[in-house]
């Protein structure tokens, strides 16, 4: 049987996951601001990749959320 994470562990898994997602979202409002800047300046082929890259930046902070909750279900309690 799988023995649940100590508190401890629990903690260092989500400071983890929290620097984890602070660096995605900083890597989003570059990618952002970026897009916007070649937007405005007439280049619209970056559009699509920008919005592709910024879908898949979404996908890895919803992937961090939900293994944060399988974490918090396996608490034990």
């Amino acid at each position: 049987m799988k023995q649940p994470f100590t508190r401890e562990q629990r903690m260092t898994i989500i400071y983890a996951l929290l620097c984890f997602v602070l660096c995605i979202v900083i890597l989003q409002l570059w990618l952002l601001t970026a897009t916007m800047n070649a937007y405005l300046g007439g280049d619209e082929e970056v559009i699509w990749p920008a919005s592709i890259a910024s879908l898949a930046c979404f996908g890895m902070t919803a992937g961090a959320l939900r293994f944060l909750f399988v974490i918090d279900s396996t608490d034990g309690h």
